[in-house]
């Protein structure tokens, strides 16, 4: 038997000085962090409620009651109004409240509008592809006429320069689906354009500088950045827009009457006062006062945009410290503040795995990628989500790559 003194064993040691501590550190990523997030909601929609939200807070004076009712058309009123002002819209933009959120918006100004113009899709994300197959399949624009597709991978954004300022432009302002988003200020559209472009701002809204003068046709849901309840979309229109509703009709293409925005060649301006096209969730209505409510106390866009800028540097943070973790956006000007999508260094079962687990310990309900995005998982980080809870998640990432790897 070898026997070794101590002075021997010590020896020994020495020469091994990786040993010992592999075996600490193995132990150690074995043990769950001691603290959880107190909210684990990071659903990208629809998204974790305002901090202190609370039902009982909503008022109910408008419950049981008609949205036609003047009751109904004031508290109706008061969300259009209140949104123009935080957003900072010009004054002569419209916004309305329309059916089926923010796909029925989008799709409404499609229906519409597109068809008087070359037009030029872009889209690096499935939402953004949605909308040119809806164009090329459904509306069949290429029957009247030019369409040019501007596509990109997940993670990535196309060549956005070469779209032309005489056509109409489609695209998103931030991809939920893929974590990209339009760099600041949308330089590629031009100031002197003569087509309309259409913006898909559904997770942008609230929680990044919209350009207005550069957006026409704008489109968002509250169910996203504000934390408001589903089935709801919010429609903005420029006064260019308007005039496009006032001047083209497209031909033999019906129009559904919740899509129907003009009477009698005109724009239904009651629509962008509280005339909804059809009945709304009144309930819906006051959670959504009550998110514009608390927006407005802590600032606005620029206290939001804050909120959601510090949630998103934890990640940064997080990511630059572990090489098992990457941003699908890897241009930080692209990159999104909202829906921050991650790839691992995991294949797809083992993300899956990853992403139950972490929900099998209450600390990260629903951050799996979207089904058509690459195998990655998606934290949404827009205003509502705490900075604290975020710090929280990060250990727990790291618990659980470690315990999928192993």
């Amino acid at each position: 038997m070898l026997r070794l003194t101590s002075s021997r064993f010590l020896a020994f040691a020495h020469k091994q000085p990786t040993f010992l501590p592999r075996v600490s550190v193995r132990m150690m990523s074995m043990a769950p962090p001691a603290a959880k997030p107190v909210n684990p909601e990071f659903s990208s929609g629809p998204c974790k409620k305002r901090p202190g939200y609370n039902v009982d807070a909503l008022d109910k004076r408008i419950l049981g009651r008609s949205h036609r009712s003047k009751i109904g058309k004031e508290r109706l009123a008061l969300a259009i109004d209140e949104s123009k002002r935080i957003l900072g819209l010009p004054d002569d933009y419209l916004l309305g409240i329309v059916p089926a959120s923010d796909t029925g918006a989008y799709e409404m100004a499609m229906w519409n509008m597109l068809g008087a113009r070359n037009v030029d899709i872009c889209y690096w994300e499935s939402f953004g592809k949605g909308w040119y197959g809806d164009a090329v399949s459904h509306l069949k624009l290429k029957d009247l006429v030019e369409v040019n597709e501007f596509s990109a991978d997940y993670g990535q954004l196309p060549d956005l320069s070469k779209t032309n300022p005489d056509h109409d432009i489609c695209f998103t302002f931030n991809g939920t689906t893929s974590g990209v988003r339009v760099p600041d200020g949308c330089d590629f559209i031009s100031d002197d354009r003569k087509g309309l472009t259409f913006c898909d701002a559904t997770s942008a809204c609230f929680a990044m500088d919209m350009p207005w003068e550069k957006l026409d046709v704008t489109t968002y849901s509250w169910q996203k950045v504000l934390g408001g309840e589903g089935g709801h979309g919010v429609l903005i229109l420029s006064p260019r827009a308007v005039e496009r509703l006032e001047t083209y009709v497209p031909e033999n293409r019906p129009l559904p009457k919740i899509f129907r925005m003009t009477k009698k060649g005109k724009v239904d301006t009651s629509i962008f006062k509280g005339s909804t096209i059809n009945t709304p969730s009144m309930l819906a209505v006051e959670d959504y006062i009550d998110a514009l409510q608390w927006a407005d106390s802590i600032g606005g866009v620029p206290g939001l945009k804050k909120l959601s800028l510090n949630n998103l540097a934890v990640i940064e943070k997080f990511v630059a410290e572990n090489d098992w973790i990457d941003f699908l956006a890897k241009d930080p000007a692209i990159r999104s503040s909202t829906s921050v999508c991650c790839t691992l260094d995991l294949t797809a079962e083992q993300i899956k795995a990853f992403v139950s687990l972490l929900e099998k310990e209450g600390v990260a309900l629903d951050i799996g990628g979207y089904r058509d995005a690459p195998p990655s998982i998606r934290i949404w980080c827009g205003s509502t989500v705490e900075q604290a809870d975020v710090e929280a998640l990060m250990p727990w990432l790291k618990w659980a790559y470690h315990q999928v790897k192993a």
